[in-house]
């Protein structure tokens, strides 16, 4: 998988997608700035999921002090972040 911005946002994007899918609600219209706990689409059980496959998926241990809404708040952040992390932006 290419780690590009556009690749990070998309794929992100798409697992917000299909978590707010479980709980019937349709996250496709979803911004990349929105910041997602505010939109409702996806409940505290959702973020840890999401927040579990972003570290699995990308393999990016994720300390608790960066679990912030400004790292990992919006799709468009959590692009940025990874690429961060991975050295790469």
């Amino acid at each position: 998988m290419s780690l590009t911005r556009e690749t990070l946002q998309a794929a992100i994007k798409a697992k917000v997608v299909e978590i707010a899918a479980k709980t019937g609600d349709d996250a496709s219209e979803l911004g990349y700035e929105e910041i997602i706990p505010a939109t409702g689409l996806i409940d505290s059980m959702g973020l840890l999921e999401l927040l579990a496959w972003y570290e699995k998926t990308y393999a990016i241990p994720l300390a608790q002090e960066e679990i912030t809404i400004d790292n990992l708040g919006s799709v468009t952040r959590m692009a940025e972040f990874a690429l961060r992390r991975k050295g790469l932006a």
